[in-house]
């Protein structure tokens, strides 16, 4: 039992960690269920206490799912390298920005990109739908970098959706399809959760009992996801996609204008 917490009020948080695992280790975004549970759960605790109790969660999910991909998936690590790396120095670089620009601000920001993302997904039936890397040596590990760093800082400073838009770019910017796609973010999502919690818990934002908790449910959520993922391959995967980003689009939307 964690203190200072009710039986019903754990249960529930539990839940929206095995969510948010499930759906995180297919397409991502899975903080966009854990984050408003923990706001909803915890209304005293500060911003920076939430958001490093949800990284302690989620990085244990996405860790299984991307152990769970690797042995399935013929990973692109070349790609996925560079990516993690440049994504784990500029998510600690995010995680510091918090302290001096309000995350708000990106709302409309990430509702535009949430939406040409869908629309664009959407209209091309094929998009992702093959294997086909476009970028090879030089010029792919400087895309890499260019695109772990930019989501890397996006995770750091603000996070949900990261991995729907991981995702997303991977195949538009790189030809991967939509199951290689998810296998890669998943490795460059847990260099930017281990980047940001290099931030957090040192300085004291996490409460321990329930991130361990909620890091079991996550796990237990990541491996119904994968499992279905590998199961079905990227057609499913292209269908999740859509409706999670659907869901985003209107949950960002109420978010901003009501």
């Amino acid at each position: 039992m964690v203190p200072g917490l009710d039986f019903s009020v754990l249960l529930a948080l539990a839940v929206a960690a095995l969510f948010a695992g499930f759906i995180d280790a297919v397409v991502g975004g899975g903080g966009l269920i854990q984050i408003p549970a923990l706001f909803n759960a915890l209304p005293s605790e500060l911003p920076a206490t939430i958001f490093g109790t949800n990284k302690f969660s989620s990085v244990f999910g996405t860790g299984n799912a991307a152990w769970r991909y690797a042995r399935r998936v013929e990973m692109p690590w070349r790609t996925t390298l560079p990516a993690a790396l440049a994504a784990f120095v500029c998510s600690y670089l995010g995680a510091m920005a918090v302290a001096w620009m309000p995350p708000a601000l990106l709302r409309p920001l990430i509702l535009l990109l949430l939406i040409g993302a869908a629309a664009y997904t959407f209209m091309r039936s094929d998009f992702g739908a093959i294997h086909q890397p476009l970028h090879k040596g030089r010029r792919e590990f400087a895309y890499a970098l260019l695109l772990g760093g930019a989501i890397g800082f996006y995770d750091g400073f603000f996070g949900p959706g990261t991995g729907s838009f991981l995702i997303f770019l991977f195949i538009r910017f790189f030809g991967f399809d939509f199951l290689h796609a998810s296998a890669a973010s998943k490795v460059v999502n847990v260099a930017t959760n281990l980047a940001a919690l290099g931030f957090f818990v040192p300085h004291g934002h996490l409460l321990p009992l329930l991130a361990v908790l909620m890091a079991g449910c996550n796990v237990l959520g990541s491996f119904f996801g994968t499992h279905l993922a590998l199961r079905h391959g990227s057609g499913f995967v292209r269908t999740a996609f859509l409706c999670v980003v659907g869901a985003f689009i209107l949950k960002f939307a109420y978010d901003t204008f009501a």
